[in-house]
């Protein structure tokens, strides 16, 4: 039982009572007052039934304010999301530094073939170049976050959370008013449609209806059957956002991303028109691809880190703790770094 039920359960048993202030204290059975006056069997009945009837009422009086005390305490754990949230400068959770770098992902033998097809030259054709990302970019993406909430102007309810749109990424509207999902069959959008509620201190939310997209910048798919869920957790002035990706078609095992922001002094806003140009392709002309089992960078991670292939190329068995006992006596980790260690792309040079 939860200490709720808990709660309810002891104030309706009669084994607390409200005092002044509010709170709930202990009373024994044996403080309960008893008349020392000698009484008739019919008053003495009568009164039984009096104080039963106050008794059952002062009940009843207990819970309801219990249940006023428990409804506060759980809105108390709602907090304001609304401000501008820049990305903590010490995570790095794109994994998009090199073409092929699936660790981390349970890729089916499709989603595998799929992303190693994919050509980075895909976005240089005009009618690509501003397709935008999905929602999962919000965690996967460089920039920040800039939240505003939308309320009804009669109840001062909460109907949304709106996180504002990127140049290469919509906005995403979480509403929070219960309304009911559309139809499978509705419009699906890169933002897709995302429904949220207060949840043990946290944000949590939902989004459905995505379009068929990628679950990383590198080409690895993700369908439109895809769910995203998400957590946000506030802890003074960082927010940490949590995804968990889930697609029956691509994905063996769901994907989890989590990232921190902190609250920016300085207002955000990555708004900006995207304009096409011409990056070396005529509309109309094929898209870039590869032969899956002729990706020439295939096996690039894979010599600079001395990873094993299938780790890269997102096996389901490697994501396990079991798999680093399996390749412990065959792995031979790659040379120290020994010069401008740090410096953006350097975990690439190895020097």
């Amino acid at each position: 039982m939860g200490s709720d039920a808990m709660l309810i359960d002891l104030v309706a048993s009669g084994t607390y009572t409200l005092i002044r202030d509010h709170r709930l204290t202990a009373e024994p059975a044996e403080h309960a007052e008893i008349s020392n006056e000698p009484e008739t069997s019919a008053s003495s009945a009568s009164s039984a039934v009096v104080l039963i009837q106050r008794r059952q009422a002062t009940r009843r009086a207990i819970v309801a304010v219990a249940l006023v005390v428990l409804s506060a305490g759980k809105a108390w754990a709602q907090f304001d999301v609304a401000g501008s949230w820049a990305p903590l400068g010490t995570e790095d959770v794109q994994n998009d530094s090199v073409p092929v770098d699936y660790l981390g992902l349970a890729l089916t033998e499709e989603a595998r073939s799929r992303a190693l097809s994919y050509d980075e030259s895909q976005k240089s054709m005009i009618e690509r170049q501003c397709a935008g990302w999905g929602a999962a970019y919000m965690v996967l993406g460089p920039f920040g976050l800039r939240m505003t909430s939308q309320t009804d102007p009669v109840t001062n309810k909460v109907v949304s959370i709106t996180i504002g749109a990127w140049e290469d990424w919509n906005e995403m509207v979480i509403w929070m008013d219960g309304r009911p999902r559309p139809s499978e069959h509705a419009l699906h959008t890169q933002a897709g449609f995302t429904i949220g509620r207060w949840e043990g201190g946290a944000l949590a939310a939902r989004t459905t209806h995505v379009k068929a997209g990628f679950i990383r910048k590198t080409g690895v798919p993700l369908t439109d059957q895809a769910t995203i869920d998400w957590r946000f957790f506030r802890h003074g002035d960082v927010l940490t956002v949590l995804m968990v990706a889930t697609d029956p078609v691509y994905l063996v095992e769901p994907e989890i991303i989590s990232k921190g922001f902190r609250l920016s002094r300085t207002p955000l806003d990555y708004r900006a028109e995207c304009v096409t140009g011409y990056e070396g392709r005529e509309p109309g002309d094929s898209v870039p691809h590869y032969e899956p089992d002729q990706n020439p960078f295939a096996d690039e991670f894979v010599k600079l880190y001395h990873l094993p292939r299938e780790a890269v190329l997102g096996y389901p068995e490697t994501l396990y703790p079991e798999y680093r006992k399996k390749i412990k006596d065959t792995y031979v980790p790659p040379p120290t770094c020994t010069e401008s260690c740090g410096q953006a792309g350097n975990f690439v040079l190895r020097r």
